[in-house]
């Protein structure tokens, strides 16, 4: 029996996470660490109030975040923007010498979190970064594609559609705002490289996918570490990852806020007050947003991660196209339920490398894929009645819907 801490675990992702792991017996107690101890004591109670064990934590203060971390078998770092909190968390995990599972989504704290390799397998930890859904089950899906599916891999593209959840955390704002203004990374042409969310060369990617149950939208880049793990663990020539929020009004104001620049963390005087523009530009959109679902009718949550492979199987050119949608779950759902299923296979002996690592560098897909279709009670993998769609795609432009 495991004591698992979940950091975060009142947010969006977290919430999700802990009422995942309350399922398994392999726990015997999931402290949910969180900056707001009334909001942990009632989703300890709401959860399970003898499993879980509610705790007030700053993880920006090392001593409350030692003290919180501490006996933990497993800590489950749900807290973002990861570019901020990411790397002092696995800082302090390590130090610790206790196993660690994130959902982190910056490509830039990937590879701080990654450049800690060597500190990690020296305490003889595993840290498994980006088990979320992007990343996360992506890379899975594509790790198992390229192993069992593909005889040789050309390129693997990512997208990802949703919106409408009940609420919208200001960390995913942040997030959002922070992955318009970065260097995007892609991998193309077997090289990397980055482009510019505004910039020609990132308008060049930018694609009218077709997502299923969502419809089709247009996806620009995003800077999701996938494009810098997946060509170290997957021999191919690209590696895209485009995305967009829903409903497209929504997405065009968070666009156009960043394209005005109102988002410095300096802060401007404003009528006698000192404003920051970056903290009211969040506040704004989040106003605006729930005027613009109400405007458009959005209606249900929706989301759909699909991932595009093309490669060849027996010498001739085919493609695969893995889309897992839904509709009236969240990204809580999508992010929170592999992170948990993260924790399970890490407890059950299923990662046993050592170091900071990628999904795809550390988890066999057999075994995530397994525990997902246990979780979702799905009778297979793939085909009717499962939330996943794999479509093959022969060298003549045949498709069929196949299972695993």
């Amino acid at each position: 029996m495991s004591r698992v801490v979940v950091l975060g675990g009142c947010g969006t992702v977290g919430s999700i996470a802990v009422e995942t792991l309350a399922s398994y017996e392999d726990i015997s107690s999931i402290v949910i660490a969180d900056i707001r101890e009334d909001a942990a004591k009632k989703r300890a109670e709401s959860v399970d109030a003898e499993l879980c064990l509610p705790r007030r934590v700053d993880v920006t203060v090392r001593e409350s975040l030692d003290e919180a971390i501490q006996d933990a078998d497993v800590v489950l770092n749900t807290c973002g923007p990861f570019y901020r909190f990411g790397p002092t968390i696995l800082s302090r995990v390590i130090d610790a010498g206790i196993d660690y599972v994130d959902v982190c989504d910056d490509f830039d704290a990937t590879r701080k979190l990654l450049d800690m390799d060597d500190d990690a397998k020296k305490v003889g930890i595993s840290a498994l970064t980006g088990m979320g859904s992007s990343p996360g089950i992506a890379n899975l899906l594509a790790k198992f594609c390229a192993d069992h599916m593909l005889d040789s891999v050309d390129s693997i593209d990512i997208y990802h559609a949703h919106g409408g959840e009940p609420n919208e955390g200001r960390a995913v704002v942040a997030h959002r705002i922070h992955s318009m203004q970065a260097d995007i990374p892609m991998y193309l042409n077997g090289k990397f490289t980055t482009v510019r969310y505004f910039g020609e060369d990132g308008k060049a990617l930018e694609e009218d996918v077709d997502y299923k149950l969502v419809g089709t939208h247009r996806s620009y880049p995003y800077p999701h570490p996938e494009t810098i793990t997946l060509p170290q663990w997957i021999e191919c020539n690209r590696v895209t990852n485009l995305g967009c929020v829903l409903p497209d009004e929504y997405y065009d104001l968070i666009r156009g806020v960043v394209r005005l620049g109102i988002t410095e963390e300096t802060p401007i005087e404003v009528s006698g007050v000192e404003v920051e523009p970056f903290e009211f530009a969040m506040s704004y959109i989040l106003d605006q947003r729930e005027k613009i679902l109400q405007k458009t009718n959005f209606g249900e949550q929706r989301g759909c991660l699909k991932i595009t492979m093309k490669g060849t199987m027996e010498g001739k050119t085919h493609r695969f196209d893995f889309s897992l949608a839904s509709k009236g779950q969240s990204m809580g759902e999508g992010t929170g339920i592999p992170a948990a299923l993260g924790v399970i296979l890490m407890l059950r002996g299923k990662i046993q490398k050592k170091g900071v690592l990628p999904p795809e560098g550390c988890v066999n897909p057999l075994d995530f894929l397994g525990l997902m279709q246990e979780q979702l009670k799905m009778e297979k993998v793939g085909g009717e009645g499962s939330p996943l769609i794999i479509e093959s795609t022969d060298h003549e432009g045949n498709t069929e819907e196949i299972s695993l």
